[in-house]
């Protein structure tokens, strides 16, 4: 199994939600984060100057199969993408077992 952590913009969560739905990634964690992006410029908007620097995101860890991966990854570029500086990050990592505590099922029929 592979854990997928991906920080996009809050603006792109609906999009990402509706599209992970549509491939039947139903279950997944989100929390709304603040991160410090490489942008050090600010922006002027009504001759008001406003720092860029603490960027508003939204995290969401993914738990998949190994063969579901790739689409999983795949779909989250897709619907997260803007091609402008600050579109996000993800990361993959291994989990080596997981458990439905009220079944106490594990493996990946603890995540399904």
């Amino acid at each position: 199994m592979k854990k997928v952590e991906a920080i996009i913009r809050k603006s792109k969560f609906d999009d990402v939600k509706k599209a992970l739905h549509a491939i039947e990634v139903n279950f997944f964690s989100y929390w709304d984060v603040t991160g410090v992006g490489n942008e050090k410029q600010g922006h002027v908007y009504r001759g008001i100057s406003y720092s860029t620097s603490d960027i508003q995101r939204r995290y969401l860890v993914i738990v998949v199969s190994d063969d579901f991966l790739e689409k999983t990854v795949s779909t989250v570029l897709d619907a997260a993408y803007t091609g402008n500086v600050g579109d996000g990050k993800i990361f993959v990592s291994e989990v080596t077992d997981a458990y439905r505590i009220r079944t106490r099922e594990n493996g990946y029929e603890g995540i399904n």
